[in-house]
């Protein structure tokens, strides 16, 4: 008798381990398909029982300015109502955070696409990166392009890196946008795991003009557009069809996000291109394309999803705009360019 009921138990606690294993692995399934529904509460207590974390630990003996809680920015936002960091100047002490973050060894990856003519941007973008970007951490450079053979050759320091990726080319200029989604998924799934800590992604058609670093790093990371930063929901340039899966509502939306510059850990920065670029094939099937193709499928994405930090439009400004009083420095801006000569069917 003793041993058929131990028998039975052993039984039963095998059965409920089997199903245990079947209800995560269908439930992982079904979060990666169903992403953008899945409340931002949700998403932020699995992510911080599972990423990858920093300690804050501080050089010993180091010395800065005593923080303040009653001075700082008061003109612009700096904490978002979910309670994620707007990093403006002034908001942050470089040296302490480069020392917090360089005894981990941190490697980054940039991705930037220089398809057709974009090429002709290519070496003012590395060679500026490399005065400005991650200076003095580990980076690998991805450059995507149908013209290997006129990436220019740009000297890079130690511990920093030039990859370059052939792609094929198109006869639109909305296909290659919306194709970097799925480039960059496959990259982080077939190179950059567990040699990768965080990436960015980057338009080619723009210059650094100064310091982009350790500020920026967080699980997922948005950059505020500079051409809608003071506007109200009414007025961001969001998809406004309802049978787009990029659909926003006038009465939805925290801010517009810029297509050109986003980033994170590896983790979240894929499952953000995969949930995009599939629903960007979903919506093509039926014979839509979101306004702004990838970017408008990235601020759907980020609507539901929280960035868990947003970089200011210092970020990604745009150099045919005039200077707004809260823009103390530009770190990253949109060069002035004629798109009916570069862009392929225009």
């Amino acid at each position: 008798m003793h041993f058929i009921v131990t028998k039975t138990l052993t039984v039963v606690l095998l059965s409920a381990v089997v199903l245990g294993v079947l209800y995560c692995f269908m439930s992982q399934s079904d979060r990666e398909s169903h992403v953008q529904e899945i409340p931002a509460i949700f998403r932020y207590a699995e992510l911080y029982a599972s990423s990858r974390s920093f300690r804050h630990v501080a050089a010993d003996q180091q010395k800065y300015e005593k923080p303040s809680v009653v001075k700082g920015r008061t003109d612009v936002m700096t904490i978002t109502p979910w309670l994620a960091p707007v990093i403006w100047e002034g908001t942050f002490n470089p040296v302490l955070l480069d020392n917090i973050y360089r005894p981990h060894n941190i490697t980054v990856a940039a991705t930037v696409f220089a398809v057709g003519k974009y090429v002709k941007f290519l070496k003012e973008f590395l060679e500026t990166a490399e005065q400005h970007f991650f200076v003095g951490f580990n980076v690998n450079m991805y450059v995507f392009t149908d013209r290997p053979v006129e990436v220019p050759p740009v000297k890079m320091a130690a511990g920093r890196q030039l990859l370059v990726r052939l792609v094929p080319s198109s006869s639109r200029w909305q296909e290659i946008s919306a194709r970097r989604m799925e480039i960059i998924q496959k990259l982080i799934e077939d190179e950059l795991v567990d040699q990768t800590d965080y990436i960015f992604c980057l338009d080619v058609d723009s210059l650094f003009h100064a310091r982009w670093g350790t500020e920026s790093l967080g699980d997922l990371v948005a950059v505020i557009h500079p051409g809608y930063f003071k506007a109200d929901r009414g007025g961001l340039d969001y998809e406004r069809r309802p049978a787009s899966r990029a659909y926003i509502s006038p009465e939805e939306g925290d801010f517009y996000y810029c297509g050109g510059a986003f980033g994170g850990s590896l983790k979240e920065v894929r499952l953000l291109a995969k949930t995009c670029y599939e629903n960007f094939k979903a919506d093509a099937k039926e014979n839509i394309e979101a306004i702004w193709q990838e970017e408008s499928h990235l601020n759907r994405y980020m609507w539901v999803n929280k960035p868990s930090k947003l970089l200011s439009p210092e970020y990604l400004w745009q150099d045919f705009a005039a200077r707004e009083p809260e823009i103390q420095i530009v770190r990253f801006s949109g060069i002035v360019k004629n798109y009916a000569d570069i862009r392929p069917n225009k």
